[in-house]
């Protein structure tokens, strides 16, 4: 089984450490080229920052990060490890640093450049890529809560809710948890909500929401 994280979307996030405004941005990319252009236009766009520190880990390629002329080990490193903490990969993040004239130390450095890469992060979303099930479930609308909440206690997700005299849920499951969670549905519900195989798919679903949905 292939399972790997990525960001669902584009992260934005700022912090302020003693007048130093930090600007965290995480992309999705899918080639060294693909981040390397996100660094550099990030770098024209901010031509006017003290610093532009970046990390890349690209799951078929390399892994890199910069310090940009702050004191090494203070920057990429750290921003990179945020990624490899939570095991996103095809990501590229920049932290672009407009200098407060106060210094932050070394540790200081290393909490603000982290924070801002988990910021990004956590407005991006990730998402979790695997091959999945889809099923659907005919259910009652008062056996439909019930439904829902089997699909997450299975691992599975929502992907669309049809409202008619009974309902219809659509559902991504693991494929390794598809059996059992239809033989659960069936034995839980007496017999009266049979799960329905709508083929396989592997592609990316949300897994942590993005910041403020």
């Amino acid at each position: 089984m292939t399972e790997y994280y990525i960001p669902t979307r584009t992260g934005e996030a700022e912090l302020v450490e003693k007048r130093s405004r930090f600007l965290g941005h995480v992309w999705r990319v899918a080639s060294e080229e693909e981040a390397r252009a996100r660094i550099e236009e990030t770098r024209k766009r901010h031509y006017d920052a003290r610093h532009n520190c970046w990390c890349y880990i690209l799951k078929e390629g390399p892994v890199r990060y910069s310090d940009d002329g702050e004191p090494q080990g203070t920057a990429g490193q750290p921003m990179l490890n945020v990624f490899q903490r939570e095991g996103v990969v095809d990501v590229c993040c920049v932290v672009t640093r407009y200098f407060g004239g106060i210094l932050l130390g070394a540790g200081g450095l290393v909490r603000a450049y982290t924070q801002s890469a988990k910021d990004a992060l956590d407005a991006a979303g990730i998402s979790v890529v695997r091959r999945w099930v889809a099923m659907e479930v005919p259910c009652t609308y008062a056996q439909f809560e019930g439904v829902r909440r089997e699909v997450a206690a299975f691992g599975g997700v929502v992907e669309h809710i049809d409202y008619g005299a009974d309902v219809l849920l659509s559902a991504l499951l693991p494929e390794e948890q598809a059996e059992e969670f239809a033989a659960h549905v069936l034995d839980a519900s007496a017999g009266t909500v049979e799960v329905l195989e709508a083929g396989e798919q592997f592609k990316d679903v949300p897994w942590r929401p993005a910041t403020g949905e």
